[in-house]
């Protein structure tokens, strides 16, 4: 059998999405750290195989997909059979791609490892100064998504099964908590939050449960 390897970094948002959602689908896979901190990402022989030099990379049998919504929306084409990450029903899957793009493309990409850098060697950002950055977006996209989670009833974020929704909030809590925002005016992402903890799928995922944690 041909290995199924993902390629990523511990503390990535976007690739533990990635390993949240191959715990949920039951596949076995290799991981394989790439470290952002060590700009490893920029080698050239991860960008031989990732030109985009990012993470995570998923390389399925020979199938290389970057991207981690791509690469969950893949998982869930490519093994049906296993649990769902997108609900049946085109209102439903398009509600729970709202919610998992208003992390991945509002809150995600202004705090990542990049953006931090670009902070502190353009605009002179110590840590507490990155970490406000951080702080503040992360705030003004949990201020749009408590009230959206507060009109969806269910123990999850789009009902009674985790979802791709699910599968991108808890890394985003994980981050906002990591960064000491106070989570007391988001009472419907805590609870979400809260459960999909108690989920070994989301559990094994967390970054401190991966081989590259420091």
């Amino acid at each position: 059998m041909t290995e199924r390897v993902l390629y990523g970094y511990f503390r990535s948002s976007a690739a533990y999405r990635v390993r949240i959602a191959l715990n949920l689908k039951g596949l076995d896979y290799r991981y394989q750290a790439v470290n952002l901190l060590k700009d490893e990402q920029r080698s050239p022989e991860y960008l031989a195989i990732n030109p985009q030099g990012l993470v995570p990379l998923l390389d399925d049998g020979g199938v290389k997909i970057a991207q981690s919504l791509a690469i969950c929306e893949y998982l869930d084409e490519a093994y049906p059979d296993t649990p769902r990450l997108l609900p049946a029903g085109a209102a439903a899957r398009a509600r729970v791609r709202a919610l998992a793009l208003a992390i991945a493309a509002d809150i995600h990409p202004l705090q990542n490892v990049r953006v931090g850098k670009y902070l502190q060697t353009e605009y002179g950002k110590d840590e507490e100064g990155k970490a406000e950055w951080i702080r503040h977006w992360i705030q003004t996209g949990f201020d749009a998504l408590e009230p959206l989670l507060a009109a969806t009833p269910g123990r999850y974020a789009a009902g009674e099964q985790p979802t791709l929704a699910d599968v991108c909030l808890l890394p985003q809590v994980f981050s906002a908590r990591r960064f000491g925002l106070d989570l007391a005016a988001y009472p419907n992402i805590v609870r979400i939050a809260d459960a999909l903890e108690r989920l070994s799928a989301f559990a094994d995922a967390h970054p401190s449960r991966q081989p590259d944690a420091i």
